[in-house]
């Protein structure tokens, strides 16, 4: 088969790009498609330094900085990409990348990080966040988002499979597009944590500092418990985040791999407030052998055993964490390090890469029968 990858864009190696990664281990001949290449050669090497081919956002003006600003071009961008020559595309999707134009004689074959949430139930949540709720540029916002809602339903239709990197991402492409998917759960690399059996007595939270990843409500939670917590990550709200912390947590920035590596395995647990699709880092918390107190919706609930593995909050607030802190203070010695790891490694990328493969191969057949049919 002649592959074609397709990505939204290149320009850092983040979650999705981590799947991307391993897509490109097991069709190492596959070319590479996105809207814009914006990678430093640094980390080219995860893309195996092959060329790729962009859309016209590429040469667009300031784009390097502002491509996100050309959102309602992305549509029109991505069903540009020719790839008349290819048997297999798979679109690595959070936006707009299942979008691509395909004959039917083409299997395509989507792994969807989420459906494209700032046009659906994160709508509300991105227009106050970017000051578009009111007024004459809101009222444009919010026609844009209309349009971008009815161009995605319709181009669901072109996908011929799909697979979902959790539970709560397929039901969420149930419900956004009436589509079954296929659960494969995106590849950690678990074999880099060591596993700690010696805690310290300080807890860890890890992420950026954007208001979905509620940064906020950890330190608040810990001012009030006065217990040692250390923070990693930078972002949008590092100022209001610095403002809020006391003398018992300490900040300390973004922070090389190892650096983090180095903490979750001596951390005493590991805080995740936040509601995310699959959620990364709870699963390399677990690698360590750290156990996780974790917001009980979204992915985390599939990737931590509640008694064993961690402790689940029910509601994003300062008490409901506090609670569960104090829970774990409690029990701590009940949560075993290796039955932490044992659990993440269900998630490693080895997993991954031969769910996928196996995937691919069926829908191929599948796909296959149906055309000689």
């Amino acid at each position: 088969m002649k592959v074609a990858v397709v990505h939204e864009w290149l320009v850092s190696q983040a979650g999705s790009e981590k799947v991307v990664e391993q897509i490109l281990a097991l069709y190492p001949e596959a070319d590479v498609f996105s809207l814009v290449d914006f990678l430093p050669d640094e980390l080219r090497g995860f893309i195996r330094h092959k060329p790729v081919a962009t859309s016209f956002i590429q040469n667009l003006p300031l784009a390097k900085r502002h491509f996100r600003q050309y959102l309602p071009l992305m549509p029109l961008a991505v069903e540009q990409f020719d790839l008349a020559d290819y048997d297999l595309v798979i679109s690595s999707n959070h936006a707009v990348a299942k979008g691509v134009l395909t004959r039917p004689d083409q299997l395509h074959i989507s792994y969807v990080h989420t459906p494209i949430r700032y046009a659906w139930d994160l709508q509300q949540q991105y227009l106050r966040q970017s000051n578009l709720h009111r007024g004459l540029k809101g009222a444009i916002a919010q026609a844009m988002l209309h349009y971008l809602r009815l161009w995605d339903v319709t181009s669901a239709n072109r996908v011929d499979r799909y697979a979902a990197n959790s539970h709560y991402v397929a039901g969420r492409i149930w419900k956004t597009y009436r589509r079954r998917a296929e659960v494969i759960y995106p590849p950690v690399a678990v074999d880099r944590f060591n596993v700690n059996t010696q805690r310290q007595e300080f807890y860890l939270t890890v992420g950026r500092f954007a208001p979905y990843k509620r940064v906020d409500l950890t330190i608040e939670a810990f001012n009030q418990l006065g217990l040692p917590l250390v923070v990693i990550g930078d972002g949008p709200e590092w100022p209001q985040i610095q403002s809020l912390a006391r003398s018992n947590i300490k900040l300390l920035g973004a922070q090389p791999d190892a650096v983090v590596g180095d903490y979750m395995q001596r951390c005493k647990a590991f805080i995740f407030p936040a509601e995310e699709d699959f959620g990364i880092t709870p699963v390399e918390a677990q690698a360590a052998g750290a156990a996780v107190i974790a917001y009980g919706k979204g992915g985390a609930t599939e990737t931590i055993l509640p008694g064993e593995t961690g402790l689940f909050f029910s509601k994003q607030t300062v008490e409901s964490l506090a609670a569960a802190v104090q829970k774990f203070e409690s029990e701590g010695c009940r949560f075993n390090p290796m039955r932490s790891r044992q659990n993440a490694e269900q998630f490693s990328v080895g997993h991954f890469r031969s769910a996928f493969k196996t995937f691919v191969e069926q829908a191929w057949i599948n796909f296959q029968g149906c055309n000689l049919a």
